[in-house]
């Protein structure tokens, strides 16, 4: 069996996992266990504190310095809400050699590769080991990679670079941007809608901090660098999510709303919303003086460092020259666990099978060709680490 018929088999099985964000991993990560016990390949758990996810962190080859780490993140995005034409925990290829699934692309494709180039490698002669590094919750803000990055730093003799398996077409990407989430929650004081001097609608206390958000969008977006190599150029400011009320005729006791601000290196998320916290602050002083229950407070959720382009990357020389890429630098906007591999002081790339273009999206899919590229890949890589 090729390495590319076995790199899709052994991803009809990750993508039959369901692990959507919000679930366990824990199957999967059981299921790799027994694929690397039965190839005689050391690994190990960094678990989460609640002890419902994991990573993994295996080794290939000597364990000396020198080496290279592969990483990937296990979970998915939901699929609720979404009109698949297949059932996406199934990987279903159909005619035009596209493989259909939850995760295909983002990122399970990469894992599946990784998987299935370990045989080969652990019957070669390796002179530089390879280590793969499987995380869990980077789809709700990277939350499982920094333990794993720090036990890789504590345990794991220097490895020389790291590449990070993203969908990125099988192309060397040297730069992304940072990502940080944000929930402001309002409350206020329920009263009858007619009796507004008798309450407080914490929806329409919102409306505000919207609409200061909104405008700073705007703003950011007013002042790109033109010269930015990200599309867009700009930090971008969204918001995803927005709850609040009870009924049409009560005045909302809450509302309460998300967003995420992504900026590339730079650019710092705490300068840009210096003056957005003080109105938050200013708001909940103000609704504070009326009823003593209400408030408007901001929580941070995730803080993803962005990856700043390396000059001389080893990474990215890696890279490109086992693809044979000679393509001009890329960067990528959204953020990933590559930012943080280089904060802990990693050369790392992005490199991965798939278009991001089909991340997240209902009949999410890779083509059966770029699974051809990564097994290539795969390949040169081994050939590398025989050297």
């Amino acid at each position: 069996m090729d390495l590319t018929t076995r790199a899709i088999d052994i991803l009809g099985q990750l993508v039959g996992f369901d692990t959507t964000s919000h679930l366990s991993n824990l199957d999967l990560i059981k299921w790799v266990e027994a694929y690397l016990n039965d190839l005689g390949v050391p690994h190990r758990r960094v678990v989460s504190a609640d002890g419902t996810k994991s990573n993994l962190i295996a080794t290939l080859g000597p364990n000396i310095p020198g080496g290279v780490v592969l990483s990937g993140h296990t979970d998915v995005v939901p699929v609720a809400g979404q009109a698949w034409d297949t059932d996406p925990f199934i990987l279903t290829e159909k005619g035009d050699r596209r493989l259909y699934g939850r995760g295909t692309c983002d990122m399970k494709g990469f894992l599946a590769l990784a998987l299935a180039a370990a045989p080969d490698l652990i019957a070669a002669n390796m002179r530089k080991p390879v280590h793969l590094a499987f995380s869990y919750d980077e789809e709700i803000g990277c939350l499982g990679s920094p333990a794993m990055i720090a036990t890789l730093v504590a345990e794991v003799p220097a490895p020389a670079f790291v590449v990070v398996g993203e969908p990125t077409n099988m192309e060397a990407v040297n730069g992304h941007k940072g990502i940080s989430t944000y929930r402001v929650t309002v409350t206020g004081h329920e009263a009858h809608s007619s009796l507004t001097h008798l309450g407080v609608s914490a929806i329409m206390e919102s409306i505000p901090l919207l609409a200061d958000l909104k405008a700073l969008a705007c703003q950011l977006e007013v002042e790109a660098d033109p010269l930015s190599p990200f599309l867009p150029g700009h930090a971008t400011l969204t918001i995803g999510l927005l709850n609040g009320g009870t009924a049409g005729n009560i005045l909302a006791r809450e509302c309460a709303f998300q967003f995420d601000l992504r900026c590339p290196a730079g650019q710092d998320p705490d300068t840009i919303l210096a003056p957005f916290k003080t109105k938050v602050l200013e708001l909940d002083q103000a609704l504070k003086s009326r009823f003593a229950e209400c408030g408007a407070v901001l929580v941070q959720g995730a803080g993803t460092p962005p990856l700043t382009p390396e000059v001389d990357s080893a990474a990215e020389a890696f890279v490109r020259r086992i693809t044979g890429d000679n393509g001009p630098p890329r960067v990528v906007s959204y953020a990933a666990e590559a930012g943080q591999f280089q904060e802990a002081g990693f050369s790392t790339v992005i490199c991965g099978p798939g278009s991001i273009e089909q991340a997240h999206q209902p009949n999410e899919y890779v083509e059966r060709q770029q699974m051809e590229r990564g097994a290539q890949f795969m390949a040169r890589l081994m050939a590398w680490a025989c050297e």
